[in-house]
C-alpha cells in the first residue's frame, strides 16, 4: 500500500497533510510513504526531514499515482487550482482531505465521476471516538488563537492592564461571538494577553465553558432550544431570530474595543450577526476580526481576504487563518488524518465498514457516484436505495 502527499496548490496554503514525525508510524504499519518534493517546505518541514524518517521524495505525478492521496485541500476545498490535478487522479484511488462537499457539492460529483473514493474530513462526526480525527476542531483552535493576535496587533490599544509611572492603562475589552472551538480558543488567548473578555453563543450549554476560561457569558432573552445540531454544531436559525439577536447585541458590541466573530454553519453561508449600525456604534480605533470571512462573514461590512475601515473601525476578513501558523497547524492536521487513515485499515488493507458511523458519514464518493446522503441532497439527487 502506497500513501502519498502532494504539495498544496490553493493560493496561500502553507500547510501539509503529513509531517515528518507521522511518517515512521505509517511505514511501521506497512505503508510506503511518498512526499512530493517541497510539499512541507512552507510549513517548516524540508524534504530531508521526511527522507530521514523513511519517506521517498518524488515528483507530483508519482505522488498522484499512489493508492491513497492525503491532502489538506482536495478539489472541493481548492475549486480553481485543484482542477489542474484532475487528470492525475485515477479510478478507485482513495483521496482523504478537506473537500467542502456541502458547500461545493459539484466538485464532489466531479471526483465521483473520475472514480475516486473520496473521504471528506469536514464530515467527521463529533463523537468521542472521532475526537482524534476532528480536523475542524484542531484547525479552529489555530484560527481562534491567530484571530486574537491579529486583533491585538491592529487595535490602537494594548490588551493588558498596566500600572506604570505614567499612570494606569485600562485593559482592552474583547467580545467573542460564537463559543465553538475557535471562539473558546479566542477567549483563552485574549485572556492570556490580559484583556477583559465576554462571549455570546446561541447555545446556552456553552455558558459554563466560557466562564471556566474567565470570561463573562452574555445572556440574551432568545429562544435557543433548537440552536444545536445532534453533532454539536451550531444550527442555522430563521431570519426573525437573527434580527432579534442583532437588536440585543448592538449595545454589547458598542461597549467593546474588539469583536471576534466565529459563528459558522457547515455547508451554509455564515449568518450576519454584526451590522453596519453596530460597527458605527463602536469607538474609532476598534477592531472586528471576522473568522467566518471565508463563509461570507458574520459582519455585514466584511470583505473576505481584505482589511477595510468603516466609521473608524478596522474590519479584518482573513481567509485560511490556520495557514498563518503552518507548522503547528500541519502537526495537528497530520495527527488527525493519520488516525483517520488507520481507522480505515484492517489487516493491512482498506476496509470500509459502512456500519461504522465515522466511515459512513465521511465517505462522499465511491464506485463512480456520490454516496453521501447530505451531499446528494445538496446536489438535488435522489437518495440511494439501501440494501
Amino acid at each position: 500500500m502506497i500513501v502519498a502527499v502532494a504539495k498544496e496548490t490553493f493560493p496561500g496554503e502553507r500547510r501539509v497533510a503529513l509531517v515528518p514525525t507521522t511518517v515512521g508510524p505509517l511505514i511501521k504499519a506497512g505503508w510506503e510513504v511518498l512526499i512530493e518534493s517541497g510539499a512541507g517546505l512552507s510549513a517548516g518541514f524540508p524534504d530531508s526531514q521526511y527522507a530521514e524518517k523513511g519517506a521517498k521524495i518524488v515528483s507530483r505525478a508519482n505522488a498522484f499515482a499512489a493508492d491513497c492521496l492525503l491532502q489538506v485541500r482536495s478539489l472541493g476545498a481548492n475549486p480553481q487550482t485543484g482542477m489542474a490535478d484532475l487528470p492525475l487522479l485515477r479510478s478507485a484511488q482513495v483521496v482523504i482531505g478537506l473537500a467542502d462537499p456541502l458547500g461545493m457539492p459539484k466538485q464532489a460529483q466531479t471526483l465521483a465521476e473520475k472514480g475516486v473514493t473520496l473521504f471528506s474530513l469536514e464530515l467527521v462526526p463529533r463523537i468521542t471516538r472521532a475526537q482524534s480525527m476532528d480536523v475542524l476542531s484542531s484547525q479552529a483552535t489555530v484560527a481562534g488563537y491567530r484571530a486574537v493576535l491579529l486583533a491585538a496587533t491592529t487595535l490602537s490599544k494594548m490588551f493588558p492592564m498596566m500600572t506604570t509611572a505614567a499612570g494606569t492603562i485600562t485593559p482592552a475589552k474583547v467580545f467573542v461571538v460564537g463559543a465553538g472551538v475557535a471562539g473558546l480558543q479566542a477567549i483563552a488567548s485574549a485572556r492570556r494577553l490580559g484583556a477583559v473578555v465576554s462571549a455570546y453563543d446561541v447555545r446556552a450549554a456553552v455558558k459554563e465553558q466560557v466562564q471556566s476560561l474567565g470570561a463573562k457569558f452574555v445572556e440574551m432573552p432568545l429562544e435557543t432550544e433548537q440552536s444545536e445540531t445532534q453533532g454539536g454544531y451550531a444550527k442555522a436559525m430563521d431570519e426573525a431570530f437573527y434580527r432579534r439577536q442583532r437588536e440585543l447585541m448592538l449595545k454589547v458590541v458598542a461597549e467593546n474595543d474588539v469583536v471576534i466573530t466565529t459563528a459558522a454553519v457547515p455547508g451554509r453561508k455564515a449568518p450576519t450577526l454584526i451590522t453596519a449600525e453596530m460597527v458605527a456604534a463602536m469607538a474609532p480605533g476598534s477592531v472586528v476580526v471576522d473568522v467566518a470571512a471565508e463563509r461570507g462573514g458574520n459582519c455585514a461590512l466584511t470583505k473576505p481576504g481584505e482589511t477595510v475601515v468603516e466609521h473608524g473601525v478596522t474590519i479584518l476578513g482573513p481567509g485560511n487563518l490556520p495557514a498563518d501558523v503552518p507548522y503547528h497547524a500541519s502537526q495537528m492536521f497530520a495527527k488527525n488524518i493519520t488516525t483517520f487513515l488507520a481507522h480505515l485499515i484492517k489487516d493491512g488493507k482498506f476496509h470500509f465498514d459502512l456500519d461504522d458511523e465515522i466511515t459512513a458519514e465521511t465517505l462522499v464518493a465511491q464506485g463512480g457516484q456520490v454516496v453521501n446522503a447530505k451531499v446528494r441532497e445538496a446536489l438535488g439527487q435522489r437518495q440511494l436505495a439501501t440494501a
